[in-house]
């Protein structure tokens, strides 16, 4: 269905209450935790509205399979997500060749996007939209370039 939402996305871990954790130090709220399952699922957003939901399945290590997901954040949330993770003690990745030192853009979108990994080295992203036409043929670049290219 063309207007159907992502709902639920789930990622695999090798430890699940370092997961639990890692997910709850980024803001996430603990919807329910089954043990006899080795699973916990996490509300994101309003909590009330329940609107997505995030699933971490405790795996043994040959079931292990890393993933990547995204969450969505403005332009301003974005920029201040070095010193949110920092705060935390959690590195910011590089990615497609470019430092860390800012947001890179995927120019064919647009959208900003900060990666970093959780404990088990799912790749995780805090993306935010950029209000401008798209420019592929930029390639994905640094905020700062995307932004000279608009001036």
């Amino acid at each position: 269905m063309k207007n159907a939402e992502l709902y639920e996305t789930h990622v695999k871990t090798l430890n699940l209450e370092s997961a639990v954790a890692f997910y709850k130090s980024l803001g996430l709220e603990l919807a329910y935790y089954l043990e006899e399952r080795r699973v916990a699922f996490f509300f994101l957003g309003d909590s009330e509205k329940k609107q997505q939901m995030l699933g971490v399945w405790e795996v043994k290590e040959e079931e292990f399979v890393r993933s990547h997901f995204a969450f969505k954040v403005t332009l301003e949330q974005l920029k201040s997500v070095p010193k949110f993770l920092n705060a935390k003690g959690i590195a910011l990745s590089s990615s497609f060749g470019l430092d860390a030192s800012e947001p890179v853009v995927h120019s064919w979108m647009p959208a900003a996007c900060y990666y970093f990994d959780d404990p088990d080295g799912n790749s995780l992203e805090f993306i935010a939209l950029i209000n401008q036409k798209p420019k592929p043929e930029l390639g994905v670049l640094h905020l700062s370039e995307w932004e000279k290219a608009f001036q």
